[in-house]
């Protein structure tokens, strides 16, 4: 590869997204493999160093999943979706604020960027409430009505936390909790918060690292990605039935996020060393770019 045409070819997004607010969504590999976090956290550093404005949002079920084995608290799902009751919530602030939250604020300081962890916490960031009771259709057909307990749905983003934050330098990383009425403490979908925050700061990107090359026609076959999709496009296959299973909250996501301002949203695969550069600062891309 020569290096001068890629640097060549980068300089025009450089310009283009100077001083642009990036949301970048860590997931899959990205966030389970140490050697991959750490290299995704020094892209973000990178876009931070050549004038954007990178933020992070993060999830972390797997990992809360194994902290509970340890504490001996058997993580509990129905229809693939976590309940959360008191104790569980309590490993769960545990585990996004005390442990993968400064882990990736860790690495993004070992690189160079200055960075700050915060929650929805924080500032009433994300004032959320509790979810109603969940329809699952069980294997005979069966419609249960199911509480998640401690699991909750975005009613506002307070964004002036953010905006003091990055015009003061730093790479926010946020974790998916928000704060109902009350005070308490609600899980929330990290990709919803990652979506709804982009929108609510005009971000000109949101990128969803996971463990897909993209939005694919066939599951099975990688190189049935879609580079280029436009919103309506997008929402004819989740209707026809293309888009399936846990691609679909992703999907929404990103449909979501660019009909509230986003200007293009991005699905990455997480595994690829420099997925998130390779993506922005090139002509083809190597994901699927999400538009209007």
């Amino acid at each position: 590869m020569d290096i001068s045409n890629v640097l060549i070819e980068a300089l025009p997004y450089i310009k283009k997204f100077h001083n642009k607010k990036i949301m970048i969504k860590y997931g899959g590999h990205a966030m389970i493999d140490q050697h991959a976090m750490s290299s995704t956290a020094r892209d973000t550093v990178l876009l931070k160093y050549v004038g954007m404005q990178p933020l992070v949002v993060h999830g972390g079920g797997p990992d809360i999943s194994r902290a509970m084995d340890k504490m001996g608290k058997t993580p509990k799902f129905v229809g693939g979706l976590r309940v959360t009751d008191s104790e569980t919530m309590d490993i769960v602030k545990m585990v996004l604020i005390g442990k993968i939250n400064i882990d990736i604020v860790s690495k993004i300081g070992l690189h160079g960027g200055k960075s700050i962890g915060i929650s929805g916490k924080d500032d009433f960031l994300i004032e959320a409430s509790k979810r109603d009771l969940t329809k699952i259709q069980q294997e005979d057909g069966e419609i249960l009505e199911v509480d998640l307990g401690y699991v909750g749905k975005i009613n506002k983003i307070n964004s002036n936390l953010i905006d003091v934050l990055t015009q003061e330098n730093y790479i926010p990383v946020i974790a998916p909790l928000g704060t109902d009425e009350s005070g308490n403490t609600l899980n929330l979908n990290a990709d919803t918060v990652a979506g709804s925050l982009a929108s609510d700061i005009n971000a000109e990107k949101l990128v969803v690292l996971t463990d897909v090359p993209g939005i694919l026609t066939d599951p099975d076959d990688p190189e049935s990605i879609i580079r280029r999709i436009h919103v309506d496009e997008l929402k004819e296959l989740v209707k026809e039935g293309i888009i399936t299973g846990g691609m679909i909250p992703k999907v929404e996501t990103c449909i979501n996020a660019v009909e509230n301002g986003v200007k293009t949203a991005h699905i990455l695969d997480g595994r690829i060393e420099h997925s998130i550069l390779l993506e922005i600062f090139t002509k083809d891309g190597i994901g699927t770019m999400v538009r209007e």
